[in-house]
Order: C-alpha cells, then structure tokens, then sequence
C-alpha cells in the first residue's frame, strides 16, 4: 500500500471550478504519495489545512479563489501563510481586487496569479516547478 506523504488543497466556492480543476491536477499530481483535498468553504479548508500540518503530511501547494462568500482568498490566504509561512498559494480567480492581489505578491504570499477562465497550460506552468521542487 502507497503512503500519502503530500496533499494538494483547492479551495473555491464554485464547486464546477473544483471538478474542472480535479480533472486538471490528476494529470500532473502523483495520486499515489499525494491527497488532492478540495473546499468550497474556506473555513473549513483553512481546519483542514492545520490537520494535514498536524499530520505530517506536506501539503504541496493550495490554489485559492479570491471571490467568496465567508472571506476573501487574500483574507484565507495571509491566515494560513501566518499559522503555516511555508506553504505556496496560488490565486486563482475572475473577480480579484487587483490590489490585493499586488499586495499580496509585494509580500511573498502568492506563488503566481491565474486568471479565469484559465488555460490548462498556464495551470500547470504554474504548479510545475512546486512539483519539480519535490523531486529535487
């Protein structure tokens, strides 16, 4: 039996960008070493989040949307960089505030930016040197 020794977190209120995204990230994350876990409630993923740190299991990276009814991605995202500073966020969004999101580049709490619709190839542009990282 596979360990599971890494996780990938999606988190967006909009439960066919989590589908389209499921279908994505299977092509290019190694399912047999990695939990891909995916949230439309933010609190609940930033719970989660804490129980896979607790766990030991090295959470990849988290690709958040901006746009949400409980909080904004810029709120969830310096919440968990605050408790966990290591973890790479990825913003994936349509309806961001371009000032947080600069903001939040400015200080090194964003991996990179994806506009939606996004393209498949930016996506994985994006989450393929954080994967390559790992083989390092």
């Amino acid at each position: 039996m596979d360990t599971i020794k890494y996780a990938v977190v999606c988190v967006d209120d909009d439960p066919f960008i989590l589908q389209m995204l499921a279908f994505q990230l299977t092509k290019v994350v190694n399912q047999k070493h990695t939990l891909i876990e995916y949230f439309t409630d933010p609190s609940e993923a930033f719970i989660n989040i804490d129980a896979l740190v607790e766990e030991k299991i090295d959470i990849i990276f988290i690709i958040v949307d901006y746009q949400m009814p409980e909080m904004t991605g810029a709120q969830l995202i310096r919440a968990i960089k605050s408790k966990h500073p290591g973890l790479k966020c990825i913003m994936l969004s349509g309806q961001a505030n371009p000032i947080s999101v600069e903001e939040l580049l400015k200080d090194e709490m964003l991996v990179s930016f994806i506009a939606k619709p996004w393209n498949e190839e930016v996506l994985f542009q994006a989450i393929q040197p954080i994967i390559e990282s790992l083989e390092a």
